[in-house]
């Protein structure tokens, strides 16, 4: 087979600073998406959705996840749970095309009860070291409220479980507490998933209840849904909450050790970008005619698809906190600790905090960004506090930092911005000509996403002790090595040649079998990736694609080491379908790396569960497996993970 260079990998390194002061990140050379992004500005808004630019600004108060009173468990006593997953309507904020009238959204929620049930879920708070058993529950309907694409590899497609479908078993589901150090039985595999009242498992369902050891240091994990193939849905429609896990240090009360704002000063946002049909009801593109539909289907050449079909990456026009359209708190001027979560399918967001006028609902009047400080990431406190105006979060990233809002006056509106663009994230520097902020929708409503409002008085009974100097806590991973992993990330093409990402190997590798393959592979075929139980190793991440990508490894914390770019030839292969049917993908060939080591700097010197993968480079982590059994990895953009950019893994010994 003739081999062909790889055009998307840049001869030069494509070289990234995360935290860099007034600047997202430091790039000499990206790989931007601009064929898509021409693409996109054209897209005309569909008929009968709810434009974002009628919608009110900052007007509907927003919901703390902190809040004692969306806390499953207020007194932190119960050592058991019961949670089920409901469809329900709730107001976010949202009205109708008269620009008055609220009207309600259909949502599946998580709750003790169906009037309990919410998008999201209330908030579990933990101590570390303290088990806490919880039975999930599937009480959703036999219909989704969103369009299913079931030609992908699903649920309802594995061998077995053909003559099941949502309309005679329920919509599937299986909660993963994402950053948990969980048994795998327990960890939410996307094969162990339910239908309805349990009436259908999984191939690897073990339990209704789900223990969690919370043997981990403080961090701020998330749950939320992991059905396979189904993740996208089940996610956009509401499944998701935050899970606080406490320790003695970051204990989350006035008195911490740390001097960290704790109670009314603590606060806790999932960000997720929405559409929105006029009535209300959520929408989400699968059909012709749908914005996006041309650019990843009739625009790639796709001549007879599924429909309804997934697409390669979803970007709402509307921004919701908690499950409410641009939001408002009002705040004290003094430092206030916020707890960040990017719940978006697809969308990076680079943030930074502008005052303006009280009452502004835009930034058209808006200052200069204020700094603030990263203490921490996905699943801890840091290495040290880091000052920065600007930070980028990825999809399923839990940045963890501390504003002071006296550095404005009283009567001051502090609107959070976002200042990332609504398209594929390739890595490049704010300015430079490989970054667009190019928007899919007319009249841009996403580069806001909330307001603080500096309106209360200071409470100088509870003193401010703040100190970023306080801030010394992660060491990194000291385990000697056992293993270094060559691994990567492609884009390949499914049997209708749909766009298709997919995880593989960058070497070739024996399989659990025995077994020599090579390049991308689809999430069925034999596990590559078995580390020994205790074992440490370093995954070296080859992305050989033009986007960046979230990864996520399951049960483990890991280190960032750094990136380094790199060259290959690119071969063309096959990639067997899980019907039976053949794609495409690729495989590296003689990879050279090309110029030195990035190291990680400010907020990835931390513990994380998260990395961003940049196209044209090696992203190193280090990780050590100490719990034997089945897990995952993949890629956090839902709609990547859900079209196969996902792998199993088996520590331990593979029966």
């Amino acid at each position: 087979m003739t081999k062909k260079k790889q055009p998307s990998l840049p001869s030069q390194p494509a070289r990234r600073e995360f935290l860099k002061a007034s600047a997202l990140l430091g790039a000499g050379a990206s790989l931007p998406f601009s064929a898509w992004l021409q693409k996109a500005r054209a897209n005309p808004m569909a008929a009968g959705l709810s434009d974002p630019a009628m919608q009110p600004k900052f007007v509907v108060p927003a919901i703390n996840a902190l809040n004692r009173r969306f806390l499953f468990d207020p007194k932190g006593k119960k050592k058991k749970h019961k949670v089920r997953a409901y469809r329900t309507r709730q107001y976010t904020g949202l009205v109708g095309p008269d620009g008055v009238t609220p009207v309600a959204t259909t949502v599946f929620g998580f709750g003790r009860s169906r009037k309990e049930a919410s998008w999201p879920g209330k908030t579990f708070q933990v101590k570390s070291g303290r088990r806490l058993d919880v039975t999930w529950e599937n009480k959703l309907p036999y219909a989704h409220i969103l369009p299913v694409d079931t030609s992908i590899h699903w649920c309802y497609s594995l061998p077995g479980y053909e003559q099941y479908s949502i309309a005679n078993a329920g919509v599937p589901i299986v909660t993963h507490l994402h950053g948990g150090h969980t048994q795998s039985e327990f960890d939410g595999n996307p094969e162990f998933f339910f239908g309805r009242d349990f009436k259908v498992k999984g191939p690897y369902w073990a339990s209704k209840k789900y223990r969690y050891d919370n043997d981990q240091g403080a961090a701020a994990l998330w749950y939320h849904d992991h059905a396979l193939g189904i993740t996208r849905l089940n996610v956009y429609a509401g499944l998701a909450g935050f899970y606080f896990v406490r320790d003695h240090i970051d204990t989350g009360r006035h008195n911490n050790p740390l001097g960290l704002p704790a109670g009314r000063y603590e606060h806790a946002y999932l960000i997720q970008d929405r559409m929105f049909w006029n009535n209300g009801e959520l929408f989400y593109p699968a059909f012709p005619g749908d914005p996006a539909w041309d650019d990843f289907i009739t625009g790639e050449g796709v001549t007879n698809p599924p429909v309804p079909s997934v697409l390669a990456e979803f970007f709402g026009d509307h921004m919701t906190v908690n499950g409410r359209i641009w939001p408002r708190t009002a705040v004290e001027p003094r430092h206030y600790r916020l707890r960040l979560l990017n719940g978006c399918d697809s969308r990076f967001l680079a943030i930074r905090f502008r005052p303006v006028p009280l009452g502004a609902t835009d930034l058209s009047q808006a200052g200069a960004p204020l700094p603030f400080w990263v203490i921490g990431y996905d699943q801890g406190l840091a290495t040290s506090a880091t000052q920065t105006d600007t930070l980028l979060v990825a999809p399923a990233d839990r940045p963890d930092i501390v504003i002071d809002f006296s550095q404005v006056p009283r009567g001051t509106r502090v609107i959070m911005e976002n200042i990332a663009g609504d398209a594929p994230f390739g890595g490049a520097l704010i300015g430079d000509p490989g970054f667009d902020v190019a928007d899919l929708f007319p009249n841009r409503q996403t580069d806001r996403i909330m307001a603080f409002d500096v309106v209360r008085r200071l409470n100088k009974k509870r003193k401010d002790r703040f100190d970023p100097s306080a801030i010394a806590h992660y060491a990194g991973n000291t385990n000697p090595v056992t293993r270094v992993r060559k691994l990567a990330l492609f884009e390949g093409r499914d049997q209708y040649g749909r766009l298709q990402p997919l995880l593989g190997v960058a070497e070739p590798t024996t399989d659990v079998y025995g077994n020599v393959v090579n390049g991308a592979l689809p999430w069925h075929v034999p596990i590559t990736e078995n580390p020994g139980l205790g074992d440490t190793e370093v995954w070296e991440i080859y992305n050989a694609t033009e986007d960046a990508h979230p990864v996520h490894v399951h049960l483990v914390n890991f280190e960032i080491l750094g990136r380094q770019g790199f060259t290959a030839d690119v071969i063309p292969q096959p990639v067997l379908q899980h019907d039976g049917t053949t794609g495409s993908g690729f495989r590296l060939e003689n990879i050279q790396l090309v110029g030195g080591v990035t190291p990680p700097a400010g907020e990835e010197r931390a513990p994380r569960d998260m990395v961003t993968a940049l196209p044209g480079q090696v992203t190193r982590i280090k990780m050590t497996f100490d719990r034997p059994g089945r897990y995952v990895w993949h890629c956090h953009i839902l709609s990547h993970e859900d079209h196969e950019m996902m792998r199993p893994f088996h520590v331990g010994p593979y029966a």
